[in-house]
């Protein structure tokens, strides 16, 4: 079930909610978290029920083991054991169901001949694993303080943040159940929410899933190895550029938005990271739960920086490639993930040498060209298609226009290229070119969501929204804004019969 689904928003959230609201009206704090447990179960079986099964078993496994890590009398010794296991346990799970076709695949192109296993591959199990190695790490420091297993339970399964994320902490999420599940959320809190999950489903379905549009035809044909001109090649990178971005915000927002619902404030996931003036910066604004968790739970155990600028850069590059695996089961994310390990490296150095300061523009500029550049790996479906797509964005083809009368015609033959028109007419971009510069505006110029609601819908974990000023624009409870939300709400229902799959659904 999506969240951009008629079935989740006219079915399963109003029913969940309305019984939430009778319960919380109640003051039945624990029928409240008993309905959210279900609904939670129900919405994640929606997919294949026999998801639950395995999700209920790596639940059951994880809090035992983490009770029992908890427990500061036993030796230490001991303690790391159960730890080690822990993490050997949900890592091997990851790793067989994610991970074993990639291995025989790999076999295969190196002559090893075997077959390839058909293994079911559990809906959102990077999230939950990750959440979940992070609980075991936590309560080996002595960090989680409270062991109720309903409260264990919801916190993974909560379904505004099973599928996709955040990855949140223990020590973030029990005390809102405690303190929240059992008063009514005010109606402000419910406002807002509504208001972010409304700019989530329009921001996915009006302006993510037409870039894919774009997108996805170029990149087609570059796995077929067609002739692509620099146009074609440039505008598809930059489409699936704005295509991740805006489904990713679409979702991240719809998260907060729903946790809102419900009286939760989950943590701040994404914040305008295309104005990032380094690729250091833009970790901190890109999929920021999932930073964190690299940072403190691997980046950091290697030595991170405490060991030399060499064991540094290679610690970055460990990180990052794991976390491109992390992604999908394919050695281009794997690269997606080392080129921002070098990228990363780079940035550091860059730093420590105290070389040129750019002007912002500048910088800006050449962290999103080097952004969109990584994506082509993390889109493509081998190394092939991904060279391809750079030899012909680097001019291999020439360069063509879809229609000889455009304004850039002229722009162009003035500054000496010759100009024809495209033959393969991939993109077709007169539907939706408006789209593709609103959209290319917005990412830089635009208010985030969370600036647009002053900063107090999620958690700013990494404070990273407290150094940025406040904007003009920002939501108040007022009937402009009520029709504002009311229209971006009305187009997202009329879109709503053309869903597509949130690309970080896949992970």
């Amino acid at each position: 079930m999506l969240f951009s689904s008629w079935i989740f928003v006219a079915a399963f959230l109003p029913v969940v909610w309305l019984v939430f609201r009778f319960l919380q009206r109640r003051r039945m704090g624990e029928g409240a978290l008993l309905w959210l447990i279900a609904a939670s179960l129900f919405f994640y079986g929606w997919f294949k029920p026999v998801y639950v099964f395995i999700l209920l078993v790596s639940i059951g496994f994880n809090f035992t083991l983490g009770t029992q890590l908890a427990r500061q009398h036993l030796k230490k010794s001991k303690r790391k054991t159960y730890l080690a296991f822990g993490i050997a346990a949900n890592l091997a799970a990851l790793g067989y169901y994610k991970y074993a076709g990639l291995f025989f695949e790999t076999l295969n192109a190196m002559g090893v001949q075997h077959g390839v296993p058909q293994i079911l591959l559990p809906l959102a199990i990077s999230f939950f694993t990750f959440q979940q190695i992070a609980y075991l790490v936590d309560a080996y420091r002595g960090e989680t303080k409270e062991f109720n297993f309903r409260h264990y339970a919801l916190f993974v399964t909560f379904f505004p943040q099973l599928i996709a994320g955040p990855i949140v902490h223990h020590k973030e999420m029990i005390p809102q159940f405690i303190d929240r599940l059992g008063k009514l959320t005010s109606r402000r809190m419910l406002a807002m929410g509504l208001t972010v999950f409304v700019i989530g489903l329009f921001k996915k379905l009006a302006i993510a899933d037409y870039m894919g549009d774009i997108a996805d035809p170029v990149f087609a044909a570059a796995a077929l190895r067609q002739s692509l001109t620099v146009f074609e090649t440039w505008v598809g990178m930059a489409a699936y550029t704005l295509q991740i971005y805006f489904d990713f915000s679409g979702y991240s927002d719809m998260a907060v938005g729903l946790g809102a619902l419900f009286g939760i404030r989950l943590p701040l996931n994404f914040f305008s990271p295309y104005k990032s003036g380094n690729i250091i910066e833009f970790w901190r604004r890109w999929h920021i739960t999932l930073s964190r968790f690299l940072r403190d739970y691997l980046y950091i155990p290697l030595g991170g920086n405490r060991k030399g600028g060499a064991r540094r850069y290679a610690n970055l590059m460990v990180t990052m490639l794991l976390g491109g695996l992390w992604h999908g089961a394919g050695w281009t994310f794997m690269a997606w993930g080392g080129l921002h390990g070098f990228y990363l490296i780079v940035n550091h150095a860059w730093r420590k040498l105290a070389l040129i300061r750019l002007p912002h523009i500048f910088a800006v500029a050449l962290t999103f060209l080097s952004v969109t550049v990584a994506w082509v790996f993390f889109r493509a479906d081998s190394f092939a298609t991904a060279g391809h797509i750079l030899d012909c964005a680097l001019g291999k083809n020439g360069i063509a226009l879809l229609h000889t009368d455009n304004w850039m015609t002229a722009v162009l033959e003035t500054l000496g290229f010759e100009v024809k028109q495209s033959a393969t007419r991939l993109l077709r971009l007169n539907e939706k070119w408006h789209i593709f510069w609103l959209a290319l505006l917005a990412v830089f110029f635009a208010p985030s969501t969370h600036e647009l609601m002053r900063k107090n819908i999620a958690l700013d974990i990494t404070k990273v929204a407290e150094a940025v000023k406040q904007p003009r624009l920002v939501w108040r409870a007022s009937r402009r804004w009520a029709v504002v939300v009311g229209l971006m709400a009305a187009v997202a229902a009329l879109l709503l019969m053309r869903v597509n799959a949130f690309i970080y659904f896949q992970f």
